[in-house]
């Protein structure tokens, strides 16, 4: 008997695994937007540059929690808009990646100080479910391009 129930419980386990694997993604609701708050395209900004995350129709937690109409912030940093860059399909199903272009905020924080070079800089920000994969369909800002002094 606890064989059987040894064995029930490892098939169960196996078949939700390929459920996240094959690209499982969170809806998101509708109208649920994340903009920057207090950082406008084309402004000029000293170093390090205080990043304040916007978020309306959803709720901000942590990765790993999965709570609907909820996720957490990622910042793309200098690279093409989000879907136009090869990867970004696969960023949909497998998650984004973790990079210099690619900043993640986990622990739901909703500001960072960035220590950006001087020079222009291009920012977008997306919400990641708790596994880290956008939203279906993403929810993602514009991109912006401030120039830092």
């Amino acid at each position: 008997m606890i064989f059987r129930s040894a064995m029930t419980a490892a098939l169960l386990s196996a078949l939700a695994v390929p459920v996240l694997a094959e690209g499982h993604r969170t809806p998101a609701p509708e109208g649920a937007m994340v903009y920057f708050i207090g950082l406008e395209d084309g402004q000029t900004v000293s170093a390090p540059v205080m990043v304040n995350f916007g978020l309306s129709g959803m709720g901000v937690a942590p990765a790993g929690t999965e709570k609907e109409n909820t996720g957490h912030h990622h910042i793309l940093v200098n690279r093409a808009p989000f879907g136009e860059m090869d990867g970004d399909e696969e960023a949909m199903s497998d998650g984004l990646p973790a990079d210099d272009m690619h900043r993640h905020f986990g622990g739901g924080q909703t500001e960072v100080m960035l220590d950006l070079g001087p020079g222009q800089h291009t920012l977008q920000l997306v919400l990641g479910d708790a596994f880290h994969v956008p939203h279906d369909p993403p929810i993602v800002s514009e991109q912006i391009t401030i120039t830092v002094e």
